[in-house]
């Protein structure tokens, strides 16, 4: 495992996703061809079974061994950080306990959604999964309907275990937090660049980065105002639908993964996909994770 001052040198981590077999079970042997190609575009670490990652549909079983198959293959040459977290408290330190069993260097830890807490029961949920070991929180109140307020951060950042935080709420609130020498992650991947550059963000945990790691390593190394513009059409259409519903379906167009999907997840439409073929065949197939983006057809579409 490395320590906290290692992993918070990570200034580009892809929240990777999790490819299929005909069957609908996990791909390993894809799966490792994508965390290879994140390697080789310079990527410094990957979340396992993320939301990209789709660990929400996957049961405790797959989701851990997906996390010690990668701990088991990369940890050399990634930081290995598992979506751990749960809104189910007992879960979450359950899950956690096994990742870091297994190896992973961190755990990604999420405030309780939908059965939503109070703010006490928010901070005693991140006090008992902070405890087992190094972890970022994330906060994305888009899904959980709760917003992480500085007011719930600061007092965890003083945690022995808190790394930082994976931050959605924007760039004027990871600059704030950065001042005070609490660790942020962009949430936002069209936000990512200028929070880097201009808000001081440590990195990024992206989505986008699983179709181009390559491009990505360069707008965390290097202000490119022209290259982030560039890329901002192809980043918003990824979240034309909720994520990940696009960075699926585009990693199906390039050939990248096999055309399954685990519902409630479907494909974009034709007229969705048609506009990401545009955006990604107007990028050098060299940047592409995968070949040239085509058309899914409906015949090898796999749904369930």
């Amino acid at each position: 495992m490395r320590s906290l001052e290692q992993i918070k040198q990570a200034s580009l981590i892809t929240a990777i996703k999790t490819p299929y077999l005909s069957t609908g079970e996990i791909d390993l042997a894809t799966y490792d061809q994508l965390v290879e190609q994140q390697i080789a575009g310079g990527v410094d670490g990957i979340v396992v079974g993320g939301t990209t990652g789709e660990g929400q549909l996957m049961n405790w079983e797959e989701h851990l061994m997906l996390i010690a198959h990668s701990v088991n293959k990369y940890s050399d040459k990634l930081i290995i950080v598992g979506n751990t977290g749960s809104n189910n408290t007992r879960e979450a330190i359950k899950a956690t306990e096994y990742g870091f069993a297994s190896g992973m260097d961190a755990a990604l830890q999420i405030n309780p959604y939908y059965g939503r807490t109070s703010i006490a029961g928010v901070k005693e949920h991140f006090k008992r999964v902070l405890a087992i070991g190094p972890a970022f929180i994330y906060n994305v109140a888009g899904r959980t309907g709760q917003d992480l307020t500085p007011d719930i951060i600061e007092p965890l950042a003083q945690h022995e275990h808190f790394i930082g935080v994976k931050e959605c709420g924007g760039n004027e609130r990871i600059e704030h937090y950065e001042q005070q020498g609490i660790a942020c992650w962009s949430g936002n991947d069209d936000e990512a660049h200028d929070a880097r550059h201009i808000y001081k963000a440590h990195g990024v945990i992206s989505v986008t980065s699983n179709l181009i790691p390559g491009l990505f390593r360069q707008l965390m190394d290097t202000k490119n105002v022209e290259l982030n513009h560039s890329l901002q059409p192809l980043m918003n259409w990824l979240f034309c639908e909720p994520n990940p519903i696009a960075i699926n379906t585009a990693l199906m167009m390039t050939a990248a993964v096999n055309p399954v999907f685990r519902l409630p997840y479907v494909p974009l439409s034709a007229q969705q996909q048609a506009e990401g073929i545009e955006l990604i065949n107007a990028l050098s197939v060299e940047d592409i994770v995968g070949n040239t983006a085509k058309l899914l057809q409906q015949d090898d579409l796999i749904i369930g």
